[in-house]
């Protein structure tokens, strides 16, 4: 660990580019908000505020220790790696090439196991699409992300090369929160972009566990996840909070899980309601 602050150091362009396309993002989320609201189409300004108030918070733990599970989670992996990676150029881009696999499957699995679901729901939980929705992220990321990503420190990144890979995915997806952005033609069918996200951001039956992708929606092209927008997106979940209570939003589906567990009929239809699909019923 004491040598992270320095391997880190070697990604500092890396880090100053993401610097200033955060800062661009920022400029561009105050312009959509001022935008919106002087033409009135920002009809709920509970959500964007919610969606700020939860940012904040995150942030905030993020700069504690519980924000430091998701370092030493994988810093503790680091000494069963079958290899180490040199820190030539071609590693960075394979780094990210690696955490944006790594980022579809951790992603698929979010929708696809009720447990994961409750903490990524939050993300999905706002009716409205806009940049601040890139904001609404669930509190205990930091404490259940890190796993998805030890296979990363077990075939021979370090700690600072997963953080690098990891920081990009994450980055590239803040601007694709918008209907400004129609349709891009090809590059529609190759990367994440605001057409193919409004559709996993959609509640359509047709475009519900749609989309999974960070940068590239090649994975889902591959492994059949991957669907158009063709219709107008519905946002949302199927199941509404209907609160701008950030607890509730947050720690809602945790609650309903719960719920049912205790009206379950034995072990192993409580575990059911953990670990398998939203909506499982026995």
């Amino acid at each position: 660990m004491e040598n992270l602050d320095a391997e880190l150091a070697k990604y500092s362009l890396s880090f100053d580019i993401m610097a200033l396309f955060g800062l661009a993002f920022l400029l561009a989320l105050v312009s959509e908000t001022l935008w919106d609201v002087v033409r009135g189409q920002r009809k709920k300004l509970g959500e964007t505020f919610l969606n700020g108030v939860i940012a904040v918070v995150a942030v905030l733990l993020e700069r504690t220790i519980y924000g430091l599970v998701f370092v030493v989670g994988l810093w503790l992996a680091t000494p069963f790696a079958i290899g180490a990676m040199p820190n030539s150029w071609w590693v960075l881009p394979l780094v990210i090439l690696a955490a944006d696999f790594t980022y579809y499957w951790m992603h698929r699995l979010e929708h696809e196991i009720r447990i994961l679901w409750a903490n990524h729901s939050v993300h999905h939980s706002s009716p409205e699409f806009n940049f601040t929705t890139a904001l609404r992220i669930s509190w205990m990321d930091s404490l259940i992300e890190w796993v998805f990503f030890l296979p990363l420190i077990l075939l021979g990144f370090s700690l600072a090369q997963v953080i690098v890979g990891l920081s990009v995915v994450i980055a590239y997806q803040s601007w694709i929160h918008t209907e400004k952005v129609g349709k891009l033609g090809w590059l529609d069918k190759v990367l994440n972009t605001p057409s193919t996200h409004r559709v996993h951001h959609g509640c359509n039956p047709q475009y519900i566990d749609k989309n999974y992708g960070g940068i590239l929606i090649l994975w889902d092209r591959i492994f059949g996840t991957y669907e158009t927008e063709d219709e107008p997106v519905i946002y949302g979940i199927t199941d509404p909070v209907n609160s701008v209570n950030p607890f509730k939003v947050v720690f809602v589906e945790y609650r309903n899980i719960w719920r049912d567990m205790r009206k379950a009929k034995g072990l192993r239809e409580a575990l059911g309601y953990v670990f398998k699909g939203p909506g499982w019923r026995p």
